[in-house]
């Protein structure tokens, strides 16, 4: 079954080219040039921005994007060179080869190959769902530290001063602050010239391709001037001749652990690559409605990326610039980026001799302009105003990638994500809830009263082995605020996952409310977590009458389980829609508390047991109901005498204590609260009812009603 779902993962051409329509050509062939016409200038840029030539960026550009439309899910992912994946491959590589040499390249051929590989192998191990670990923080730090490292890079070209290229930001200032004195201002004037023609034409004609055309004015003015007289250096013919094999020197990659290094750093291209293109992928979808599956577009990058280190490229992702324009352009398949391919291909054949005169200055100015365009501040300030968590993982991840190795800090931020991850999903939500004003849902009100004997208490999150201490911690800290509270009611509906170490933690509450005399009970748990409960023994532990329904879970406990004495003479507050009806009164500070009423057990008699002691007509006890007044006329025994609990100290002489006395009430804890108190003052022959005039209706005895 998996490896059927691994092969259909590479057999997605064959899906894309039966999807092919002749009615959906032409708007195919014009997205296609469009982004062509984008990707030309970019992916040159690009190169240059990783130390490479051209024409890597180029073949690269055509090749991935074909690669990456047939094997991708989205139809509007351009895949292709990026400026943060090319800063990044410069910071890999510049300490294996000399930048731009001929082992360079070979190396990024081979680094890009190795970067398929890893999505290749994510996408058969169907893990493309650990991309939601590296969050939107990450990306906006690194990219907003690239910008800033890319046009830091670019003074070299801008300022045509002749240094090493660097990734580190001390090293390209500290070198331009020692050579300044050589500074071209011919340069300068290209490289801010093609600048204000890019920034002009795209206020002006935002259609157009304004990065191509301020290209091409630069190109002029070199072709016209010359680029000698002006001392300027050129970015050199590009070969007319399509994507060949990429020479390996497979020796020097062996040597001095080259290879080894290159293959960590394929982790942190990949990681960045797949969720530059994954996030794109969704973002554009949003908009057209499309449906992305995560594995297929990891497919779809191992395989771009794996055909440009074959064919003379470097390592790719995805592009939102050139995937905006796929988008508004208006492409229907995935045949678009197949095209794009194309189109990139026929522009080298036809014309690649013209970069004979590019300067690089005029490149430069092109670049500041991408890397500006890099930090997203509005994104940037959506994070700050929304998390002060994810605004330090971004400020980090900022720091790190001008100070540290790019990949250590693509690396860095992924882990400080996953962190954070952890660190969320240790600490579900545990708070105490409270009725609203309409008795309808439970809502957390700090500071407002709580019921004196019941804790309502919400979980939201995963109760799993990492959350289990700081569950139990919160509910212990819970029962010390409220040592009042022996009841405990567990709404479980936002725990959507549970563990063993989770039920554990569980089990150990609900002993020690049970120490205490009360009890745990649960409402709304999901299947999954029910089902559990179920196998590991939880269930039967806690007793299947203890999962209550929703809608009734407040009345049964009022009915059967809390001391009702509590809420007619010792709760001040009516914090349930059961509550509104009691009638409040004083309490004797004399009678016993519910802790004491849980004595004598021999004396507390079943229905059965109180029928056979009635049918005893010599013998036949008093009944005493210790009800309020509203509660006994709607129904009692019948011959029972009213007394109600608050005034057993003053009446109690009313009682004879020569006969027996059987005590009755709601549920049986007021009446066993009178209980001990008579057997305190020396009556003989008390009982009681054991679960009051509820047992009794239940057992089908008769009762009197006004």
């Amino acid at each position: 079954m998996a490896l059927t779902r691994a092969g259909t993962l590479f057999l997605r051409p064959a899906a894309v080219l039966q999807g092919v329509r002749r009615r959906r050509l032409r708007p195919d062939v014009l997205a296609g040039l469009t982004v062509a016409i984008v990707a030309i200038p970019q992916s040159m840029a690009y190169a240059a921005i990783a130390g490479l030539p051209p024409a890597t960026g180029l073949y690269a550009a055509a090749v991935a994007s074909v690669a990456g439309a047939l094997w991708g899910s989205s139809r509007h992912l351009s895949t292709g060179p990026t400026n943060a994946i090319s800063l990044l491959v410069l910071s890999v590589l510049s300490p294996l080869a000399a930048v731009g040499s001929a082992q360079f390249v070979a190396a990024a051929g081979a680094l890009a190959v190795l970067v398929g590989v890893v999505c290749l192998a994510f996408a058969v191990l169907r893990l493309g769902m650990l991309i939601n670990f590296a969050s939107r923080a990450v990306l906006l730090g690194f990219t907003a530290g690239a910008g800033v490292l890319i046009a830091i890079g670019q003074l070299r070209s801008l300022l045509g001063i002749d240094l090493p290229r660097s990734p580190y930001l001390y090293r390209t200032l500290v070198g331009v602050a020692e050579r300044w004195q050589e500074i071209n201002p011919a340069s300068v004037a290209v490289g801010l010239g093609t600048l204000a023609v890019v920034i002009t034409l795209q206020r002006l004609a935002s259609r157009t391709p304004t990065a191509l055309l301020g290209l091409l004015t630069a190109g002029v003015v070199v072709a016209v001037v010359g680029a000698e007289p002006l001392r300027l250096t050129v970015v050199g013919e590009i070969p007319r001749a399509l994507p060949a094999l990429t020479p390996l020197d497979w020796t020097w990659l062996f040597d001095n652990h080259v290879l080894a290094t290159i293959a960590s750093g394929a982790v942190a291209v990949a990681a960045l690559g797949v969720v530059e293109a994954v996030s794109i992928s969704r973002e554009i979808a949003r908009q057209s409605g499309d449906r992305i599956d995560v594995n297929q577009e990891l497919v779809g990058q191992g395989m771009a990326n794996m055909a440009a280190g074959l064919l003379g490229g470097y390592p790719v992702s995805g592009s939102f610039t050139r995937s905006a324009v796929n988008y508004q352009a208006g492409a229907r398949t995935h045949l678009a980026g197949v095209l794009t391919g194309t189109f990139v291909l026929a522009g080298i054949l036809l014309f690649g001799p013209l970069a004979a005169y590019l300067p690089h200055a005029a490149l430069a100015g092109l670049i500041l302009l991408i890397a500006w365009n890099m930090i997203d501040w509005h994104s940037i300030r959506r994070v700050m105003r929304a998390s002060r968590a994810e605004t330090l993982i971004m400020a980090t991840t900022f720091a790190a990638t001008l100070v540290l190795s790019l990949d250590v800090a693509i690396l860095l931020g992924i882990i400080l994500s996953l962190a954070l991850y952890i660190y969320q999903s240790s600490m579900p939500t545990v708070h105490p809830v409270v009725p609203d004003e309409t008795f309808r849902h439970f809502v957390e009100r700090e500071g407002q009263p709580q019921c004196p004997q019941l804790a309502v208490v919400n979980i939201r999150g995963a109760l799993y082995f990492g959350a289990a201490a700081y569950v139990e911690d919160e509910l212990l800290a819970n029962m010390e605020r409220n040592p009042g509270q022996h009841y405990l009611l567990l709404r479980l509906h936002g725990v959507s996952h549970c563990d063993l170490s989770g039920l554990d933690a569980l089990e150990g509450i609900v002993r020690l409310y049970r120490d205490n005399g009360g009890d745990v009970f649960i409402v709304k748990a999901r299947p999954p977590v029910r089902e559990l409960m179920r196998l590991v023994g939880f269930e039967a532990f806690l007793g299947e009458d203890h999962f209550l329904e929703q809608d009734y879970a407040v009345d049964y406990l009022f009915e059967r389980v809390l001391d009702p004495a509590v809420c007619c003479y010792e709760c001040e507050h009516r914090v349930f829609a059961e509550c509104q009806p009691l009638h409040k009164h004083h309490y004797d500070a004399r009678l016993p508390s519910l802790g004491a009423s849980v004595s004598h057990p021999d004396r507390h008699l079943t229905v059965l047991e109180v029928r056979d002691l009635l049918a005893n007509q010599e013998r036949r006890p008093l009944i005493v109901d210790v009800r309020e007044p509203e509660e006994f006329s709607t129904g009692r025994i019948p011959g029972a005498m009213l007394l109600p609990l608050r005034s057993l100290p003053e009446r109690m002489p009313e009682l004879p204590r020569d006969r027996r006395i059987l005590l009755v009430c709601r549920s049986g804890r007021r009446s066993a609260r009178a209980l001990h108190w008579l057997l305190e003052e020396g009556f003989p022959d008390v009982y009681n009812l054991k679960g009051g005039i509820l047992a009794w209706k239940a057992a089908g005895r008769p009762v009197e009603v006004e």
